[in-house]
């Protein structure tokens, strides 16, 4: 277990926390939430023990390991298999299959970990410092934004990885669902103050909220009572005969805290500027061929026509062309074969991420947005600037010294400011925070115009694919229908080979031969026992779940309650309710414990019995 007391942080005249404190027990897995810049990474490298608090204290048990992905590269051995091995826990350095196993989930092919580390993308040797952490099974991994370099059927096999982490976690990732598959408990940041509750984003936003909307109504009531007092203070103050009343009420006066009114904290909310289109096709690409290396081309034949108001997200596993083909769409590159045609009236904003070396480094990120277009005045420029999270003097920072996460933002706030009818967008999402993608999100759901995007992120493709360029078995198709039917009637193909490469087991029915009956008899052995040993499991997780949704609502009760009371100024009743909302508390706090470790239990099982049903498979084959 992980304890901070008191802590605080600052830069400059900025406080990130004040006098925080939280735990992180035994098993959580904890997503860490709050804006950019409000202390999320400082947080990390403060349990890493990289960076000292200004006051109050981290307590880590003795010889416990913290396993923390770091952005900076420095790679010492000859092939990314030695890489990844050197992360193995002491006594273990000979079990390289653990490291081959996680290398091949993250995407590296057996050719690809005989290979030098720095034959690789930036991308790509991200994933191995994240590999050479993961193999080392640290009591507490920390994880800051891993699924920003990393492709769908990755992401979805790191997301069933850490769902069976055996230790704990903390999480920072600007995909809401990705976290939101992984904890079991949210920690925010949020005014200096650092809380955590059991659960998703959404009921640790609920409970932010809760308590903020209690905190304003106690503060008004406070307010008015106080308000009371002062005056019948200042009426009675010279009648002798009140003196013993006026006392006690300036006593009661001094006694009474006062509590501050909370700052308004603003809400991202951006809209792209549409301008009218009126035909019913925007464009199309016609039997579009294009490649690097003339052996394997990248895009072939490719047919695609773009409807007003589509749309298309573009999907499939890293390297595999799919910004070639958003450069192509967007002009930037030329087909070799084939053609891209567009509608006279269209108007496309294309974001894409080596686009920021088109800013000019003498500009501020203001002058650069207003440089968009000649119709963007300075307050819209500002609004922009405010909604890219460029607020204030950060306006006026100069392109030259910003970081490339933020020269990404100015890229996507020049697209805000030009009037457009077809988005071209090539993972818009990275470099934001969970506010800013959710603003992201509302904004494309009421873009007028036609939207073709790549993306990773699970939760845009749900909420916005109506279409789906899929990048899969080194060929594309056009997949006509929302996200979830393709997964429901294709899915992935590489999940399935992460899953048998990362087999740690030779054991079992692998290598035997076996008639189709006995194959049968088999399987249907394995489901039977799998129906017996998780009926049981599953039994009670639903009923630990029905057990915290009625203390939930308990717990909202006793919170209206308590606040009637205080309004009606009721002391008994609020010392009763006290003891409600702190009894329902503790309870929410054991029953998600039993949740956690029951999911756990249920997650381990179904994992044993996946194996033995895939090794059947191999068996078939």
């Amino acid at each position: 277990m992980i304890s901070a007391e008191n802590l605080s942080k600052g830069y400059g005249r900025q406080a990130l926390f004040d006098e925080a404190s939280f735990q992180i027990n035994r098993r959580e897995r904890v997503g860490l939430v709050g804006r950019n810049g409000h202390g999320k990474t400082t947080l990390f490298r403060l349990l890493a023990g990289l960076d000292l608090p200004d006051s109050g204290s981290i307590s880590i048990p003795r010889g416990y390991r913290i396993g923390y992905v770091q952005q900076h590269l420095h790679f010492t051995r000859p092939s990314v298999l030695d890489e990844a091995a050197t992360g193995l826990p002491h006594g273990h350095e000979h079990e390289t299959w653990k490291a081959e196993k996680i290398l091949a989930g993250l995407g590296f092919t057996p050719e690809q970990m005989q290979r030098s580390p720095h034959e690789f993308s930036g991308g790509f040797q991200v994933r191995l410092n994240l590999a050479a952490v993961l193999v080392s099974e640290p009591d507490l991994l920390l994880l800051d934004e891993p699924t920003n370099y990393l492709d769908i059927t990755t992401i979805r096999w790191i997301e069933g990885f850490l769902q069976s982490w055996p230790h704990e976690l903390l999480l920072i990732t600007h995909d809401r669902s990705f976290m939101d598959r992984v904890v079991t408990h949210t920690m925010g940041i949020h005014r200096t103050r650092i809380r955590k509750y059991p659960g998703t984003t959404e009921k640790y936003y609920a409970q932010i909220a809760q308590d903020e909307e209690i905190h304003e109504k106690t503060r008004i009531n406070d307010e008015r009572k106080r308000k009371e007092l002062e005056l019948f203070i200042t009426r009675f103050r010279a009648k002798a005969r009140l003196a013993g009343l006026v006392q006690s009420r300036v006593k009661a006066l001094e006694k009474q805290g006062k509590r501050e009114k909370l700052e308004s904290i603003k809400d991202l909310e951006f809209s792209f500027r549409a301008c009218p289109f009126n035909a019913k096709f925007a464009g199309s690409a016609s039997a579009v061929s294009f490649s690097y290396d003339t052996a394997h081309p990248l895009i072939e034949n490719f047919d695609l026509t773009i409807a007003r108001g589509d749309r298309i997200c573009v999907v499939g596993p890293n390297g595999r062309g799919k910004t070639t083909l958003l450069k192509l769409l967007a002009g930037a590159l030329t087909p070799q074969h084939g053609s891209v045609t567009w509608h006279q009236n269209v108007r496309m904003g294309f974001f894409e991420q080596t686009n920021i070396a088109s800013l000019v480094g003498t500009r501020t990120v203001e002058q650069e947005i207003m440089s968009a277009d000649t119709q963007v005045d300075r307050q819209l420029a500002r609004d922009i600037c405010g909604a890219m999270m460029f607020e204030g003097d950060f306006a006026l920072k100069k392109i030259s010294v910003i970081s490339g996460g933020e020269k990404s933002r100015v890229m996507l706030g020049k697209i805000l400011a030009t009037p457009v009818n077809l988005l071209v967008l090539d993972e818009p999402t990275n470099h934001l925070d969970m506010q800013s993608c959710d603003a992201l999100l509302a904004a494309l759901d009421n873009f007028d115009g036609a939207v073709v995007m790549v993306t990773h992120n699970e939760l845009f493709l749900h909420a916005l694919a109506e279409r789906l360029v899929v990048f899969q078995n080194n060929r594309i198709s056009i997949f006509e229908g929302r996200y979830q039917e393709f997964l429901d009637r294709i899915g992935w193909q590489g999940e399935d080979r992460a899953r048998s490469s990362g087999s740690a087991s030779k054991a079992g029915t692998e290598g035997q031969k076996f008639s189709r009956k006995e194959l049968r008899k088999l399987r249907s052995d394995i489901i039977s026992e799998r129906s017996r040993v998780l009926g049981p499991l599953e039994k009670k997780i639903a009923s630990t779940e029905a057990a915290i949704e009625a203390r939930e609502a308990e717990l909202s009760r006793a919170s209206a309650a308590m606040q009637s009371a205080s309004e009606c100024g009721e002391p008994l009743r609020i010392v009763e309710l006290s003891k409600v909302i702190g009894r329902c508390q503790a309870d929410i706090n054991r029953l998600f414990d039993e949740l956690s470790r029951d999911t756990a239990k249920a997650d381990d099982c179904k994992k044993l019995f996946d194996e033995r049903l895939a090794r059947l498979e191999i068996a078939d084959a």
